[in-house]
């Protein structure tokens, strides 16, 4: 695996949206509080530009997304078959290194998945929700990770 990690550039927006789109319907058995066609106006037009996104790039492709900002980890997708490969321990590791004094996350409480990794790499549980805070309704929690 020849893995570069870099910031996200707008060419960048088609392929992040749908590796945004392939990971949740994989993941999630509900859906998405917004349409695909939605989802990719938003990468384009809002998160690409708007936020400090990074893409893990193998082979001239889009394999993972990282979104933070100061003391936040925003999004993080791998492809779904590329999971467990250590593409995203790479991308926490540069999030640690973006918030050096801590980071918090929200995932969904059903990602059993997510949640074994974030512990892996140090996230302990501070709040669990009835989901009534995000879009989707669904249960979720929140993890901090302080060094």
């Amino acid at each position: 695996m020849t893995l570069r990690v870099r910031r996200a550039a707008s060419e960048d927006a088609p392929a992040v949206a749908e590796l945004f789109l392939d990971s949740f319907h994989a993941t999630y058995e509900f859906p998405l509080a917004h349409t695909d066609d939605e989802v990719r106006g938003w990468v384009r037009d809002h998160l690409i530009p708007d936020s400090e996104a990074w893409v893990a790039i193998d082979d001239e492709r889009v394999v993972a997304l990282l979104v933070v900002a100061p003391g936040w980890i925003e999004q993080l997708y791998v492809e779904p078959t590329r999971l467990g490969v250590g593409i995203g321990s790479r991308l926490v590791d540069l999030a640690k290194t973006r918030s050096p004094d801590g980071l918090t996350l929200w995932t969904f409480q059903v990602n059993a998945r997510a949640r074994r990794f974030y512990e892996r790499h140090g996230f302990v549980v501070v709040e669990l929700t009835d989901g009534s805070g995000n879009e989707e309704r669904q249960p979720d929690v929140r993890y901090a990770w302080k060094p």
